[in-house]
Formats: C-alpha cells, structure tokens, sequence
C-alpha cells in the first residue's frame, strides 16, 4: 500500500498493446528526444462527458499531516453525463494541472520511464470544462474515486471518465499532502508529505505500521467528510441532480482500502469496489496481521474486490479475512496478466511511453503486466459499471459478475464461500 507507493514500487504492463500502438522491442532505441503528449482512450459510454473541479474545506479539523494550517483543505474533480458539449466553449479537461504534472514528473511510480520523457499536463481528458448536464435520469447516482497512496486523483481518469459516460456523477478526491501533489485555485501546489514520513519511521516496524494507520484514518476521513460537504459545495445546476441516497466508491490500492473501509465506517455508502488494494496496516499485500477493522469485521452491503494477477484469497490475508466475516452481496475476480498499476491510467500511458522512447519490453511488463492493455480497461470498465449498475441503479449486469458471461477471458472469479 503506502510504501509500494512511496518508494516508488507500483507495477502493472500489457504485452499486446492499445490499437495503433506497437509494441517495443528491447533493442529499439530512442525514437525522439521531445517529450510525448500522451492521450487517453476515449469512454466507451452514450453520453459525453462533463466536469467541474471545486476546492473543500474541512474547518472541524486542523490538517492531520501539516498541523500549522488549522483547517483540512481538499481538491475534487466532478464528472457527470453531458447534454452537450461544444469544443470552444467547453473546452476538454486536462488531465493534471501545471504544477501537479511538475510534481509527478520527478516523482511517480512508473518503473524506467525517464523524468523528461512526458508532458504531463499536455494530457487531455475527454471531459469538457462546465458542459451542462443531461436531466434525462436525475437525480443520479454518486460514485467516489480514491487514488493510491501517493497518487493524483487524475490518475484514475480512465475509468472515472468512463463511469460518467455511462450516467453516473463521479466525483474525484485528492488527499492532499499524500497526493504527489494538489493544485487549488490560486494557484498554490501542496506536494505530498509521505516520503519523508515514511524516512522517519523506517525503519522501525512499530513505527510504519502507525504510520499506516494514520494514513488510512486521514483517507477515511477525508471521504467522509466529502459525502457531508458534497450537496452544498455542488453548483446549483448540478446541486438538484445527485442522488446522496444511492452512493458507491471505488479506489485503486490505498484508495480500494479507503473505500471499503469508508463503507466500513460509514451507511452513506452503499456499494464499495476495491482494485488490488490490501485491507490490513502492512507492507506487503501477502504479510498476515495488523487487519483493519473492514476486514476484522466484514461488511453486510456489497464490495467487489478485483486484483492483479496473483491476488486473490489465498495469497492476501486480509482479502480472506473480509471475504469470511462479510454477511452481504460480494464478488471477487483477478486479471490474469495484469500488474498492481493495470487498475490506474499507467495501463494507457505507459503502452505509449515505451513505443515512443523505445522502451524494453521488460519496462512495459514491470509496470502493467502481459495482459494486453485494450482487454484490461475494457474488463475493468465493464466489471465497475456493472457493479455500480446492479447496486446503485437496480439494473441486471448480463451475467457479467456471476462468472457466467464469457466476455473477458482474462478475469478469474473468486470462489463464492471459501472450504
């Protein structure tokens, strides 16, 4: 979790590439010295995309991770299905903001990708700037995102985007001073803390793990206090069309755990999805112990949990744990091929990296796997939207998450009740 992040360690890779793209060869050098302006696939959804970003403020709590500012300030980007969008008036997104893609630059966790080989805030989403939304279904579901520790909420835009596309208002949280950094309106950049945290409590066990769990504790609160803000701090247009009665989340890593444990902690939310994210204040997914209390105590609504290749419920304790002290609805599933960062926009990004720096292969598999990159986002958006489907709309998902349908052969489900 933390410190797969914070050092740096995230993985996921795909030997067949996104269309157009051609794989690297590991003798292919350098194909140009100018850094790539990456692009994003587009949603697979009826609807185009809009968003808003909007800056909260906390002022019950004093920021746990700076204690001189006395108040709790957080960044999200809200995206929900458009009527219309006009490319002049509602220009598309970027996917970070100047001072958040400086950040990133010098400190991510993409295995031999050069500090200087992208643009990183040349990247544009498919969601436009304060495009009006479509009425057709409101109010609509609320979905929250959470990224892994150490990273920026835009790097789940992939399938934040997608959800969207499909009908649902999603909402993208920053946790600010974990993020490798923020960007508010006036122009101000926060960068993330957890590093030198991590430097101080190394490396004393005892020490970590307290630094896990404070970690986890300021997520959670961070998410909580998002769903008491969320209605007030929405513009008035938007206001009218969130249903804060049909509320999911879902995150990557350190953010599946913040989501099932926001479930955990709190009935506002209603279905919860966890991408490779282990449930206990430990360093390495597969180390037995120190369980969280959503683990410890299992959940009585429903949780998806979804892993990289090797992940299931005999190699992640605390996966195991949940599963046999959970009472409601739950599924579970592996990409066979996929790596840690499959479940972020790494499985887009890195294809393209490679093909333009001449790569070796073995950097593309270090970071996103062997499973080609165009079935895993098709697989990852289809198992999110036919969760959030089911759950917070009531509507039948084919089969998909029964293991019956027969779609994507990579995705292995895990057994319903364990021996």
């Amino acid at each position: 979790m933390l410190t797969r992040r914070a050092a740096l360690l995230s993985a996921v890779a795909a030997a067949t590439l996104l269309p157009g793209i051609t794989a690297p060869t590991a003798s292919a050098g350098p194909r140009t010295t100018g850094p790539l302006k990456p692009v994003l696939p587009p949603p697979s959804g009826p609807y185009p995309v809009g968003t808003i970003s909007l800056r909260l403020v906390d002022r019950t709590r004093t920021d746990p991770w700076v204690p001189s500012r006395p108040y709790r300030e957080l960044m999200i980007s809200v995206r929900y299905p458009a009527r219309t969008v006009d490319g002049h008036q509602h220009p598309t997104a970027p996917q970070m903001l100047p001072g958040e893609a400086a950040a990133f630059a010098a400190l991510n966790s993409f295995t031999g990708v050069p500090a200087d080989a992208v643009d990183w805030s040349a990247t544009r989403t498919h969601a436009h700037e304060g495009a009006p939304i479509d009425r057709g279904e409101c109010p609509r579901p609320v979905i929250c995102y959470s990224p892994g520790a150490g990273d920026p909420r835009s790097l789940g835009t992939t399938l934040c985007d997608d959800l969207a596309s499909r009908g649902h208002v999603v909402v993208m949280l920053d946790h600010t001073y974990d993020a490798v950094a923020v960007q508010f309106p006036d122009g101000r950049v926060e960068k993330t803390v957890l590093p030198a945290e991590y430097d101080k409590a190394s490396p004393d066990e005892g020490r970590i793990t307290a630094l896990l769990r404070k970690t986890m504790a300021v997520r959670v609160a961070d998410a909580r206090f998002l769903l008491d803000a969320l209605p007030g701090a929405l513009p008035a247009e938007l206001r009218g069309a969130v249903d804060m009665d049909r509320v999911g989340m879902f995150g990557q890593s350190a953010g599946g755990f913040t989501a099932l444990q926001a479930m955990h902690d709190d009935p506002r939310v209603a279905a919860a999805a966890d991408l490779d994210g282990v449930l206990a204040h430990v360093q390495n997914d597969s180390t037995p112990g120190n369980l969280s209390t959503v683990a410890a105590d299992g959940l009585d609504r429903p949780f998806l949990l979804m892993g990289m290749d090797g992940n299931d419920l005999d190699s992640v304790p605390s996966w195991n744990a949940l599963w046999r002290h959970s009472r409601g609805w739950h599924r579970g599933l592996t990409l066979r091929g996929a790596q840690h960062a499959s479940y972020t926009d790494a499985e887009a990004l890195i294809p393209q990296i490679a093909h333009r720096f001449g790569l070796p292969r073995k950097t593309v598999v270090e970071n996103i796997g062997t499973i080609p990159p165009g079935h895993a986002i098709s697989a990852e958006r289809a198992c999110l939207a036919a969760f959030f489907d089911r759950w917070l709309r009531g509507r039948d998902d084919d089969g998909l998450l029964d293991g019956t349908s027969g779609r994507y052969p990579e995705m292995r489900m895990f057994p319903r009740r364990l021996a």
